[in-house]
């Protein structure tokens, strides 16, 4: 199982960036997704989960209606659209799947900023 994130940087507040996890080794349509994100000195947190067909998504309250998870199981693609950026988003954001045993990525910096 290999999860690779890309698309983080650095935004200014209220700004927007999209997240992409490619996945392989895995049967990717068979398995929720999900992304986490983890602040310096804070504990990893659940931000999104998309089921395996892409039809239910589940947010934590601090991004609802600001980010969307949506996934394209043709590309093995996970994405994380992250719309009116704030300084506390800032964080490493971690693409997950459990698959049988818990695999990560290696995460993808995005710093909110001015």
């Amino acid at each position: 199982v290999q999860l690779v994130e890309s698309g983080g940087g650095l935004v200014q507040p209220g700004g927007s960036l999209r997240l992409s996890c490619a996945a392989s080794g895995f049967t990717f349509s068979s398995y929720h997704m999900r992304w986490f994100r983890q602040a310096p000195g804070k504990e990893r947190e659940l931000v999104a989960t998309i089921t395996s067909g892409g039809v239910s998504a589940y947010y934590a309250d601090f991004v609802k209606g600001r980010f969307t998870i949506s996934r394209d199981n043709a590309k093995n693609t996970v994405y994380l659209q992250m719309n009116s950026l704030k300084p506390e988003d800032t964080a490493v954001y971690f693409c997950h799947a459990r698959v049988r045993n818990d695999y990560w990525g290696q995460g993808t910096q995005v710093t909110v900023s001015s």
